[in-house]
């Protein structure tokens, strides 16, 4: 393990409507990828890249998780509970940890991805960022002949099926104390505003590109990909 202290929370706390009905029974981070929970590859991999603690920011379901996961000495770490007692969103739970450090990798606990989470935090802390996403380059088709008109009634160009490109977040970020004195106490706080109010104050962050693997599967069609694909990519995500 590194010697560089590293700390993470992770965001555990979702009801994961999107995948019922097989989070009535489990909570969302405990749904199975291959042999194990989708939290567990999570903690297994922040655990190999030195992340010598981890907040478990639990809501719905949490003593199924804390019975899981214990302090984490299985896994060589230390891992510890933020208790929501209502949904905060992604940002908000972090009002309710007193002792984060100066930078704090932040990530849903629903994503497989081989991104290696050590460079990311450490690249940050180097940067001197006060916010910095793991983001994905997406396409999009839209299947229809898109008119453009100019807000008129003439046409003046015409897309058959156009292609757009975008980034996404992938729900991964390190988060400096500066981006935290946004976030409120109490109330629900997403990432959208966080990102929204950082903007409004003229507040940068950072957005790295990311072109590895990368699955939400909290998405029903994501989650079934995962399933599909981990057995035969397990070395990709996990040493052993």
């Amino acid at each position: 393990m590194s010697s560089i202290s590293r700390r993470a929370v992770i965001l555990a706390g979702g009801k994961g409507m999107r995948l019922r009905p097989y989070t009535v029974v489990l909570p969302k981070p405990l749904m199975p990828i291959g042999e194990y929970p989708i939290l567990e590859v999570i903690v297994r991999q922040l655990a190999a890249a030195g992340f010598d603690r981890m907040t478990l920011a639990v809501n719905h379901q949490a003593e199924i998780i804390k019975a899981y996961f214990g302090d984490g000495e299985r896994w060589n770490t230390r891992i510890d509970y933020s208790l929501e007692a209502r949904p905060l969103g992604t940002m908000g739970p972090l009002r309710l940890i007193p002792d984060l450090p100066d930078n704090t990798l932040v990530m849903n606990g629903d994503i497989l991805t081989d991104l290696d989470f050590a460079a990311f935090h450490d690249e940050h802390v180097r940067a001197g960022a006060a916010f910095t996403i793991s983001s994905m380059h997406r396409q999009m088709v839209v299947d229809y002949g898109v008119l453009e008109t100019g807000g008129g009634p003439t046409l003046t160009g015409f897309k058959e099926k156009p292609r757009i490109e975008y980034q996404v977040s992938m729900g991964v970020y390190m988060v400096g104390q500066r981006a935290i004195s946004y976030i409120p106490e109490g109330t629900p706080y997403g990432f959208d505003n966080l990102m929204l109010d950082m903007l409004a104050a003229n507040e940068a962050a950072t957005v790295r590109p990311f072109d590895g693997y990368w699955l939400d599967i909290g998405r029903p069609d994501d989650y079934m990909r995962a399933i599909d694909e981990f057995d035969a990519m397990k070395k990709k995500f996990l040493c052993d």
